[in-house]
């Protein structure tokens, strides 16, 4: 008999549901996240699993990385892609977990792409980099739109980056209103 497992991840525990080949759930359970008690609970359906689902969540590689080096066949869902049926009566984690071995055993399964373990750092590092340069951007734009608005005169955001910048006097409203801020 074939099995299908579809795991529900979460920042501290995980939902792990094995159905079989007619959609019948032959475990269920609900686990700290901690590879041993993973590996303990799959281990009786390995040589019969077709597959583990795992929620591609900021957290996954932990599970996805300790189950592969244990010979698994691992999918990472692309969640977004997940579309559960409408009229759904019922959801939550049971469902969650259920619906991707569900998927899974259709061969429908939305996947991902699985990154080098070598690479995810690299990856990851220039993830971070460019929201950093974006969050730098929307506050740059954000202050030449506050001077625009109160002084009128557009400033260059290269005039704003310089350490000596002077930003132009503001209306006697802001002034005001700045004088009276605490340290103002």
């Amino acid at each position: 008999m074939l099995h299908y497992c579809g795991i529900d991840l979460h920042s501290n525990n995980h939902l792990v549901v094995v159905i079989d080949e007619e959609d019948k759930r032959v475990f269920e359970k609900r686990l700290n996240n901690d590879l041993s008690l993973t590996l303990d609970a799959l281990s009786p359906f390995q040589a019969s699993l077709q597959g583990v689902a795992v929620e591609s969540t900021f957290n996954w590689y932990w599970l996805v990385d300790g189950l592969q080096e244990q010979g698994y066949d691992l999918r990472l869902v692309n969640t977004a892609a997940v579309k559960q049926y409408d009229g759904l009566k019922y959801s939550g984690d049971r469902h969650d977990a259920f619906h991707l071995a569900h998927l899974m055993r259709l061969g429908i399964l939305p996947t991902g792409y699985i990154y080098p373990k070598e690479q995810r750092a690299i990856r990851d590092l220039l993830r971070r980099r460019l929201f950093l340069v974006r969050t730098a951007s929307a506050q740059l734009i954000s202050v030449q739109s506050q001077i625009w608005r109160t002084t009128g005169l557009r400033m260059a955001s290269a005039n704003l980056r310089k350490p000596d910048v002077v930003v132009p006097p503001v209306d006697i409203y802001t002034h005001q209103a700045v004088a009276g801020m605490p340290g103002g």
